[in-house]
């Protein structure tokens, strides 16, 4: 069997759709955010690699768990992140329900429904947010606004990417029950463009992301640390205009993601929607 990271993708923080552990962070918080990345990327490649099978795959994302909780040495990303959390006694709760998302995309092809798809971001998403909190010693009073934000962020690359997952790996996680009442099956995102019923799908799926991110307009104003509510603005902000997009292009045949060149505009955006919620009552120093 080969380790965990014989089958990295390669991917980096850099190359991911939203900041991880930017220079907004503060430079004390980033080294155990990185390793938490790092920890959940290797994860994520096993589970996403395209040859290797799902018993491999789920024996390898066991020697990460294991060498996490301290029963093994096999992972070095795990035995990695355990000392990290060890040094700043934090919880590896996090990093196991990661690890049970990532056990699901082994063995789960297809989301019944929303409700569905939305426990599967309760372990894929939900807890990346709730460490980088912890991390920051932020109160479980932002864990709602944060859970909506992470979720929306699942689903947003979910629908960009819906073709290439079914092409790739024949995972679908757009619900069955919609692509149901529409009419269509999944061999629908093997075309070259989405017909009209998949295009209502899509942007119904996209109207309730833009649900989520309503409940979770007030985060960045929730969180004490400036540099952290800073981010947050970020994300928030480059969410919302992907899911604009995603009302507007059609992810089978057009570009979604951003670019780098329009990341300065988008930065902007985020520092007045940052300066708009710092102007009420101040909140604890960072």
């Amino acid at each position: 069997m080969s380790a965990a990271a014989d089958l990295a993708s390669g991917k980096g923080d850099k190359d991911e759709n939203f900041p991880v552990a930017s220079v907004l962070i503060a430079k004390q918080y980033r080294p155990p955010v990185l390793a938490f990345y790092r920890f959940a990327r290797i994860a994520d490649d096993v589970a996403d690699h395209p040859t290797a099978g799902p018993d491999e795959k789920l024996a390898l994302l066991e020697q990460m768990r294991a060498s996490l909780v301290g029963t093994s040495e096999a992972s070095l990303e795990g035995v990695a992140l355990r000392r990290a959390l060890a040094e700043r006694n934090l919880t590896n709760q996090h990093a196991l329900d990661l690890l049970e998302a990532f056990r699901r995309d082994c063995t789960k092809l297809r989301y019944a429904n929303w409700d569905e798809l939305i426990d599967y971001c309760r372990y894929s998403a939900m807890p990346v947010g709730r460490f980088v909190l912890d991390v920051h010693g932020e109160s479980k009073d932002t864990w709602p606004a944060n859970d909506a934000l992470c979720a929306a962020l699942q689903v947003i690359n979910h629908l960009q990417d819906c073709a290439k997952d079914y092409r790739a790996l024949n995972r679908v996680y757009l619900p069955l029950d919609v692509l149901g009442q529409a009419g269509l099956s999944v061999d629908v995102l093997a075309q070259p463009a989405s017909p009209p019923a998949l295009r209502e799908v899509l942007a119904g799926l996209a109207h309730r992301t833009q649900g989520l991110l309503n409940q979770s307009r007030s985060f960045a104003a929730e969180i004490v640390d400036r540099r952290l509510s800073l981010e947050v603005s970020v994300i928030q902000t480059l969410a919302e205009d992907l899911t604009a997009r995603l009302l507007a292009r059609d992810p089978l045949r057009d570009r979604v993601h951003h670019s780098r060149g329009e990341m300065p505009g988008l930065l902007v955006k985020s520092l007045f929607r940052f300066a708009a919620a710092r102007l009420g009552p101040k909140r604890g120093a960072s």
